[in-house]
């Protein structure tokens, strides 16, 4: 689980970084930045509050339940802590910077950062119930 979040957060900057190596030849990729950034923002708060209330709601229809199988509200609010943390440190890295503090040498080109694109929006939660809107 927690490799995962490592994974997704990887993803994010290495997306990122493409994106700030690519301002100079095209201005909207800053307001790209920024809207990813914000949005990634977003969907953490939005994923904790429904992590929080589905939570509360399964401890009020069951009485007893395996403990180890539940997520508690600490473990919930600290894993969005950390990743407001991480989209904190990059909101407060200027651009130019941002580029020095690549987790990789590697660099992405278009056709990785599409995939990236692609990839993070898979597991957004209109992507993942696509296919029930879609048999409905």
């Amino acid at each position: 689980q927690v490799s995962g979040e490592d994974e997704i957060q990887q993803l994010q900057k290495a997306l990122l970084d493409y994106l700030d190596e690519n301002t100079e030849t095209d201005a909207s990729l800053v307001f790209s930045r920024k809207f990813y950034i914000a949005q990634w923002f977003r969907d953490t708060t939005m994923e904790t509050e429904k992590a929080i209330k589905s939570q509360k709601d399964e401890d009020s229809s069951e009485g007893t339940h395996h403990a180890k199988d539940v997520e508690t509200t600490g473990q919930i609010m600290h894993r969005a802590e950390s990743r407001k943390k991480f989209l904190r440190s990059i909101i407060k890295t200027a651009p130019s910077q941002f580029s020095t503090l690549k987790m990789n040498s590697d660099t992405v080109d278009y056709e990785d950062a599409c995939l990236i694109v692609r990839y993070l929006a898979s597991m957004r939660p209109f992507a993942q119930s696509f296919d029930i809107y879609l048999t409905q």
